[in-house]
Parts: C-alpha cells; structure tokens; sequence
C-alpha cells in the first residue's frame, strides 16, 4: 500500500530506488526468562549469529580492493580477532544456560564485563580497542535481531539505485557513503542544517531528515521515491505517480546539465561587480567535483574529517600530504585550510567526552588548545604543504583575543621547529578567524586587529544567536536565517570588516541558498564559499543580478521586523 511520510529536505532533487534499511544496534537490550528445555535452542541462535558475522568480516576481508591502505586489512583483522575469542563468541552461552536468559542478555552482560576489564587497562593503546569490541558486539546483536547489516554494500552501479533508511547518521556515517553511489539517504532524527546534513547536500543527492517513523514504516527493498526539494518521500508508489516523478527526475537531470555550461564563465554581476565563489571541502577527493562546479578557490576545508571513521589519528606526514593534494590539484588557486573543529556531533574515542551540551562545550579551538601537540602537528602539517600554492589558514570558534592570541604563538612555535629543521613554508601564510559565536561578532575588533581575514560560519552563528539546537528536529523550523537579529549582526560584521579593510567570506549554508544571494550581496558580501552541488545555481544567481536594484530592497529589510514582510520583501527581491 501507498504512502507518504514528510520531512525536512536538506538536499534538492529527486530519487527513486529501493530501500536499505541501516541500523545502529546498541548495547541497550531487554531480559527475558528462557525455560530450561529451550535453552539449548537459545544457544544454538546465538551461534549462529556469531557465524553470521564471520561470514560478514570474511567478505569484508576479501573485498579490500588491491593497493589499498594495510589498515583497512588489519582493521577487519582485529574484529575476526575479537569475535574468535572466546570471552565473546564462548561466554555468552555459559550465561544463557546458568541464567537462563535470552542470548542479547547474555551478549550484553559479557560485553559490559569486557569493557570494564579494558577501562582498567594502563596502555592507552590496548585500552582504545574497546571501541572494536563494541562494534563487534554490536555485529552481533544485530545479527541476532535479524536486521540487516550497517555496512553499505560494496560500491558499484547497483548502489544507484538504493535509498538508505536510517534512524540517524553522523557526520562520520555520511563521509563512508562517499565511496559508495546510493541514490539517497533518508533519517528519522536531524535538522536541516545539521553536520550530517551539510555533509549529505556535498554528496549531490537528494536527502530529508526528520522523518521521524521511517526506520519503522518502510521495509527492506520497497520501492521508495525521495523529493528533496519538497521534503518527502512517497513508499510503494502507483505506476502514475511513479511515472510523474520519473518525469521529474529526468527534468531535474536535464536542468543541472544546462547549468554546468556555467563552470567557465567568470561569476560577475550585471552592473559589473566580479565576486568569488568557493567550494566547502570535507576530503581530498572532493577537490575533483570542485575544480568540475567551476569554483574558484577552495573557502573551506573541514580538516576534522580526516580524523574520522579509524582507530588511529592522523600523523604528520598523513595530514601533510593530505593538503598537498589538495594544494596541488587547486593549481595556485586559494585554498582556506581550517584547522580541525572536532568535539559536538564529530568526536573521535581519543577525545570523546560526555557533555551536557556539547556545541557549547569543549571543542574546535577550545579542544585545540588543551591539546597544543596535537594542534601543532597539524600547522606543521599545514606549514609543510603551504609552499605547494596559495594556503590560508582558518581558525574556528573564536571567542576572545586570547584565543587568538594562544593560537598564533602556537603557530611560531610550529614554524620554529620547521626553521630548526631546514624546511621550508610559505612564511607570510595568511590566518584568519572563523565568526560564529555572536560575542565574537559584536566585539569583532578583537579579531580584525589580530587576523588577516575572516569567514563567517552561519550555521553556528545563527544556532547560538536564536538558542536553537540546529540538529533537534522539534525545534529546527525555529532556525530562521531572516531573523531581524541575523540580518542586523550579518550587516554589522560586513561593515565593520570592510572599515578595517580585511577580507570577510560567508562559508555557512547560507552561501550554497540561492534564494538568499542576492540578499548577502546586498549586505556587501563578496566572497562565497559553499558546497560544489550549488555553485552552479548560485553563480547563474549572480549573474542575473544587479546590485544596483538588489541593495534598496536589502536596506528596506534591515529596517524591516514583521516576518511576514521581510519574506514578501525577499520574494520581490529575487524577482
């Protein structure tokens, strides 16, 4: 039978495959009695789930492709490992039949002992691999559960056609899924401007959040159409509609190939004011799509995402040809390398910690400077690879000058011990501050004075500036970019960079929303950087704009409070 479930649609355009249902099965379980006569039964399902996950490892073990990293082997290695020994694979069973208890009990009372035992561990690498015995625990409850396995399917042209069905992703998650080609994904948790979803609009393909029973509703391989744009997804649809969407969907192919006739033509105004735009950038592997949109310069590079997704941290020498790459196939055009903004909804086991509210917790520069060898292997890094073009370093979540302050004396540092060396960096390497923290913004001489540019995150910015957690779906239509109060310090940080003469981008998601260029132009932004899926868009945008006719209508919006009028008012001003 048909039918729709609506959501928020956080990246546009639409899909039609079927559905693969993803789970996270946690270590959260009910007990239940079994009688006496079954529990050699009860034994037996356990078995077979531990085989069942062999077989599963088996697979991934055979399907590591040829050249690739030997961790990737001995990752998978490790979990055989683990679900080989007896304390996992042996153990339960002994609970089962002495408690008489259901085999997810018994899986989860020997996990919880494990990890106690690993706690208690002196060496911090040994004590780090309780993170695998919990993913191989949870491998195996989710084989005893009958759900279908986490990991994506082996990527290949088949995967075009699935539509993944989640509860929630990370940001983490969403990164594994570049290597793959699903036609979409869909959550049941989420907000439109969450990490996970500013990752999914830079995998180009259609994705909503916020769907709330989906994981629930929809079943293994039915027939699913995903509208972006509107926010829902249609299950088991009839030939009519699914012929109609079909129809749409080749529309919508047809439209962006027309765009892509734009990548060459230099983004200008129609009164003849050039503007730069920018592609936001998580890995090496996304400068391709990049350079392919037509962006000039790379305006942000999220460098956290290489510390996802393994066991291990990056060393020097990984993270330093890392941004080589990316130096190197920019061909000496700017590249804005920001250092790594982990903690919030992107932890990593070395640094995990609970908070009561992480996005105003320890992360970002805060977390960076608790950690200064850490932080100064990666400038060493960034240092290493400046001279391979034109680098920019970006500092985020700067609050106060002595944030500031902290920062560049820790970058001295790192450029010492590259001159104690003999290796060679661009000296002169600009940093720059990110602006997302309102008291950054209405003292933003603290920073002007200190740093050479600055880039405005407005997804945090606006998320602190309204007390709106952007990853809550309860309270995500709350996040309005055209509040009074974002407009008026949007204008107040263009204005007062442009006094003290220092260049100032927007890298947030209002960048990458067409419907807002020509109100940031207005405000007197110039600079842009976004995900490459919307420039296209957003330089055809700038190209039918005149600034002349857009900056009366932006003044009348800055003056205007009545929501109702500042839309009617953006509606006339994209004409």
């Amino acid at each position: 039978m048909s039918f729709t479930i609506h959501g928020i649609g956080v990246s546009g355009g639409i899909a039609i495959g079927h559905a693969h249902l993803v789970s996270h099965s946690k270590l959260e379980v009910a007990r239940y009695e079994i009688p006496v006569d079954q529990t050699a039964e009860e034994c037996a399902r356990f078995d077979l789930a531990v085989q069942a996950v062999h077989g599963e490892l088996d697979q991934l073990r055979s399907s590591v492709p040829v050249g690739a990293p030997a961790e990737f082997a001995a990752f998978i290695d490790l979990h055989l490992m683990i679900l080989n020994d007896s304390t996992l694979s042996a153990a339960p069973r002994t609970i089962i039949e002495t408690e008489r208890c259901n085999a997810e009990w018994a899986l989860k009372i020997q996990t919880d002992e494990l990890l106690q035992q690993f706690d208690a561990i002196e060496d911090s690498y040994l004590r780090e691999r309780r993170a695998d015995v919990i993913q191989v625990a949870q491998r195996v409850m989710k084989a005893l559960s009958g759900q279908p396995g986490y990991m994506p399917p082996p990527s290949g042209d088949s995967n075009r056609n699935l539509v993944l069905v989640a509860h929630d992703l990370s940001p983490a998650d969403v990164v594994l899924f570049k290597q793959h080609q699903f036609a979409s994904f869909v959550t049941d948790l989420g907000g439109a401007t969450s990490h996970t979803a500013i990752v999914a609009r830079s995998l180009n393909i259609p994705c909503i959040v916020a769907l709330h029973h989906a994981r629930q509703l929809v079943r293994e391989n039915e027939i699913i159409i995903v509208d972006g744009s509107q926010g829902v997804i249609i299950v088991d649809p009839d030939p009519q509609v699914l012929a109609e969407y079909q129809l749409r969907q080749r529309e919508f192919g047809l439209e962006r190939q027309k765009l892509r006739r734009l990548r060459d033509t230099p983004a200008r105004t129609l009164d003849g004011t050039d503007i730069e735009l920018y592609a936001n950038i998580e890995l090496p592997g996304d400068v391709a799509l990049a350079v392919d949109s037509g962006a000039t310069g790379i305006g942000l590079f999220r460098t956290e995402f290489l510390y996802l997704n393994r066991t291990d941290l990056p060393d020097e020498d990984e993270q330093f040809e890392a941004y080589r790459r990316v130096m190197e196939e920019m061909e000496g055009q700017p590249v804005t390398i920001r250092t790594y903004d982990l903690g919030a909804d992107k932890q990593i086991d070395d640094i995990a910690r609970l908070a009561p509210n992480p996005a105003l917790g320890l992360r970002a520069i805060r977390l960076c400077l608790t950690e200064p060898k850490r932080f100064i292997t990666q400038l060493r890094a960034m240092l290493r690879a400046s001279r391979y073009g034109k680098m920019k370093i970006l500092i985020p979540m700067l609050m106060n000058a002595s944030e500031v302050d902290q920062a560049l004396l820790l970058l001295e540092q790192a450029k010492r011990s590259l001159d104690d060396e003999g290796i060679t960096y661009d000296r002169s390497i600009p940093v720059g501050g990110m602006v997302e923290i309102p008291a950054a913004a209405l003292a933003l001489g603290l920073l002007t004075k200190r740093l050479d540019f600055l880039s405005v995150g407005t997804n945090d910015l606006i998320q602190y500036l309204l007390a709106i957690d952007r990853t809550d779906d309860t309270v995500a239509h709350l996040y309005d970019p055209l509040h009074p109060a974002v407009l008026t310090l949007l204008a107040h940080i263009f204005t007062t960079a442009a006094k003290a003469k220092i260049p100032v981008a927007v890298c947030g998601e209002m960048a990458g929303d067409v419907t807002l260029t020509r109100l940031l132009l207005g405000l007197g932004l110039r600079q842009l950087s976004m995900h490459s899926a919307h420039l296209p868009e957003v330089k055809q945008r700038v190209l039918k704009t005149s600034l002349a006719d857009s900056q009366p209508i932006t003044r009348r919006m800055l003056r205007t409070t009545d929501p109702v009028k500042l839309r009617n008012l953006l509606d006339k001003l994209n004409g």
